[in-house]
């Protein structure tokens, strides 16, 4: 069938009623999924916990997508732009049961879009910058292992969307971490200038690791109620493959005691580093120079 504009030819209704492009068509990661909030769960703590993970993979997604023509080959373009992607769905679905949760019924555009720095609740290590590619493979691996550990447990979530979310993130974060595990043996183990690089990236990330296992007072709460996992029971998990993986990129840890954050200074309790500010003006600046625009 010929068409007079590419436009024409992509938004052409298939004999299935869908269409090709534009993400419709797709199974529904969550049918047959029961949204009620499970009785006995208060509704803004869980709205509060799916913000804090939302948020960790929408900034780590942002940044992510800041590497698209800025990766050493396009062959890892594709695969950071494929991270980037997991790590979009997932906010997207986290962000949407947020809204569901406290019955505010706002939805994944109004949160990312729409909240100021001091209302995101992600971990520092998503939202820092990378001086070059060993810091982003140093970043890439202790957030995937980390989110790994965590979702391998909230499959097991009394809320059955969390569950839902978890059992594909599994599936999608186990290849992240794979991905970033190789690179950096590559790099740690390669040519004295990458064995260099890669020193520096986990010097600069090491710091920011002890925040990922300290656990809100909403995580408390909800961990005792079995919808959520506390962050402290991730580190014996994350230790043994932070171990594996350095050693077989003849590496070490680098010594980050002392650097513990201060209580109410950290990324779940709304405050972030100076980079913040400028990803979010970079994220919202179509949404805030269009308000309520569509497309």
């Amino acid at each position: 069938m010929g068409f007079d504009t590419a436009y024409e030819a992509i938004t052409e209704e298939t004999d299935t009623g869908h269409r090709w492009a534009f993400g419709t068509g797709f199974t529904d990661p969550l049918a047959g999924v029961d949204t009620t909030v499970p009785a006995g769960i208060d509704g803004d703590d869980l709205a509060a916990y799916c913000l804090m993970l939302g948020d960790d993979s929408l900034v780590m997604s942002h940044r992510l997508q800041q590497w698209l023509a800025r990766a050493p080959e396009l062959e890892e373009e594709t695969a950071l732009a494929n991270i980037a992607l997991d790590l979009l769905g997932q906010a997207r679905l986290l962000l949407t049961r947020a809204g569901a949760a406290d019955g505010s019924g706002r939805s994944e555009d109004d949160y990312a879009f729409g909240r100021g720095e001091r209302e995101f609740r992600n971990v520092r290590l998503t939202e820092v910058t990378d001086v070059d590619f060993a810091g982003l493979i140093a970043r890439l691996f202790v957030f995937s292992a980390w989110r790994l550990a965590l979702l391998s447990r909230l499959r097991d979530s009394s809320d059955p969307v969390l569950a839902a979310v978890a059992a594909i993130g599994v599936r999608e974060v186990a290849y992240h971490r794979d991905y970033a595990a190789q690179w950096l043996i590559r790099l740690g183990d390669g040519t004295d200038y990458s064995r260099a690089r890669m020193v520096a990236g986990l010097a600069a990330v090491a710091p920011l690791v002890p925040e990922l296992f300290e656990a809100a007072a909403v995580e408390h709460r909800l961990a005792a109620a079995g919808v959520a996992v506390d962050p402290a029971e991730l580190q014996p998990e994350f230790d043994a493959v932070l171990g594996q993986v350095l050693a077989e990129a003849a590496l070490a840890w680098p010594d980050a005691s002392g650097l513990a954050r201060v209580a109410g200074q950290a990324g779940r309790d709304g405050v972030h580093t100076e980079a913040m500010g400028y990803l979010l003006a970079e994220l919202q600046s179509v949404a805030r120079a269009m308000p309520g625009a569509t497309w």
